[in-house]
């Protein structure tokens, strides 16, 4: 109902074109057009003035209808300069896949601007019943805010997936305080853990991309089951394709194209709907080195945007080279947490 509350101008234009037609269709689309104001006006008199901004409860970030055209107009900075520029995207990808992490570290005099917490854990634990004696989290307590970029790190069995699937609610904390988004995921209502979702962008190792479809059908997805109109779908998929790199092939089916493009049409995906907090769970595990390395320039240049990363990796170089945030868990413990850390001491 939310959705259909906020609907954007681009779905009214798209009912005064099919309605226009007719004075009978233009008077039913000028009784929608009443209707959506009279709800949105109903909604803007409940909701709570001290709400907080972008990261507050989820229902206040759902934006109103101006709010919503405006930040859809808005060039998405860094990832829009190589248009700008007219760089050509085969150009793009294979220039990302040179060079080094180390081209991806902040320099000494790079000011990183960083914005309100958007993940706060609080004495988190999780304990599973298979293993009631052996927590898989203990006592987890840390902040991360908005536009940091973040490593995981950790032996297998560390506690990082858990980490993980707790940050979108696939399991509940035991004990403890999460906070994601303004919200508590220990307390959170069912029918709010979908919003939650659309705020949560996440890229997962194993690409997860419906073989059945083309790389646009895919990225199309994400933005169909949350209710965005066909011209949404159709103005946002290929820019955002187009940012990943993969312009020239949106017809392509995941078996069409090689492990580095898939990853990216799974990053494309995960952007779309534009999230504050993009979670990659081993995003280049399967990838070469080099692909790897364009997949990281890819994910910095998003975070440069404005959106906070987390990547859980194994990758020693990358960690070491990047000098990133790193956290790092030991059989469920944060025994680290180092800014421009390294993936190990002995570095």
């Amino acid at each position: 109902m939310l959705e259909a509350k906020y609907t954007s101008n681009v779905d009214r234009s798209e009912n005064v074109a099919k309605f226009g037609k007719s004075s009978r269709g233009a008077h039913d689309a000028a009784s929608m057009q009443r209707g959506r104001q009279q709800g949105a006006a109903s909604d803007a008199q409940q909701t709570p003035t001290s709400a907080q901004g972008r990261y507050g409860r989820l229902e206040n970030h759902i934006e109103p209808e101006a709010e919503q055209r405006e930040r859809e107009r808005r060039p998405r900075r860094g990832l829009d300069t190589q248009r700008s520029r007219g760089v050509n995207q085969d150009t793009l990808v294979a220039t990302e896949a040179t060079g080094s992490y180390a081209d991806l570290a902040a320099t000494e005099g790079q000011q990183q601007k960083l914005g309100p917490v958007v993940i706060s854990l609080r004495n988190v634990t999780k304990v599973y019943p298979a293993q009631p004696d052996k927590p898989a989290l203990a006592g987890l307590t840390l902040d991360i805010r908005s536009g940091e970029f973040v490593f995981l790190v950790g032996h297998s069995g560390s506690g990082k997936s858990t980490f993980i699937r707790m940050l979108n609610r696939e399991v509940v904390p035991t004990s403890g305080e999460l906070m994601v988004a303004g919200e508590n995921l220990r307390t959170i209502r069912n029918w709010r853990i979908p919003y939650l979702r659309r705020n949560v962008g996440c890229v997962f190792q194993d690409f997860k991309l419906l073989p059945n479809k083309t790389a646009f059908e895919n990225v199309a997805f994400a933005l169909e089951v949350i209710g965005k109109s066909r011209h949404v779908v159709e103005t946002q998929v290929p820019e955002v394709l187009r940012l990943v790199g993969l312009e020239g092939k949106m017809d392509k089916l995941p078996d069409q194209l090689s492990g580095g493009e898939q990853q990216r049409v799974s990053i494309a995906r995960s952007i779309v709907n534009r999230p504050p907090l993009l979670i990659c769970d081993e995003p280049t595990g399967n990838l070469d080195p080099q692909t790897s390395l364009g997949i990281m320039r890819l994910l910095e240049r998003i975070n440069r945007t404005g959106t906070t990363v987390l990547v859980a990796t194994h990758d020693r170089e990358m960690v070491d080279q990047m000098r990133r945030r790193v956290l790092a868990l030991e059989n469920g413990v944060l025994i680290r947490d180092q800014k421009k850390g390294v993936y190990g001491y002995d570095v």
